[in-house]
Order: structure tokens, then sequence, then C-alpha cells
């Protein structure tokens, strides 16, 4: 069974990310599922996300930062 869901993304990333598999068959619906199994069953993947610290805060996050504090 699918599960259809929307997700924002940094638009500069996904622009790089579309760039890179020019080329390849590998879309981000691969990318999500993989790295979705690997988060659920990889326990040193799954820290190596959650400790990730490289990106931007997202505009979901800036939105309820915004609303937190009025």
């Amino acid at each position: 069974m699918l599960k259809l869901t929307s997700v924002k993304l940094l638009d500069n990333l996904y622009k790089q990310f579309k760039i890179r598999n020019l080329d390849d068959s590998f879309t981000l619906q691969k990318l999500i599922n993989r790295s979705m199994d690997l988060y659920v069953n990889d326990e040193k993947f799954r820290k190596q996300i959650s400790e990730y610290k490289n990106l931007k805060v997202s505009g979901s996050a800036l939105w309820e930062k915004h609303f937190t504090m009025l």
C-alpha cells in the first residue's frame, strides 16, 4: 500500500538533487523510501540523520517558531 503525502523541500537542495540525477533514474521517491527504511532499521543511520546539522531551518519550523513567539 502507498501513502500519498507532501513535504516542503529546501529549494536549492532540491535543485542540486535534480541536477545530479539528470542521467540517472534515482528519484526523490526512491531516496525517501530508502532513507526511511534505513532510518527504521539501522540505528547508526538513524543517529547520523538525527544529529545532522548542516541544513537551514525549514519553512514549517520557521512558521511554528514565529507563532510561539507571539
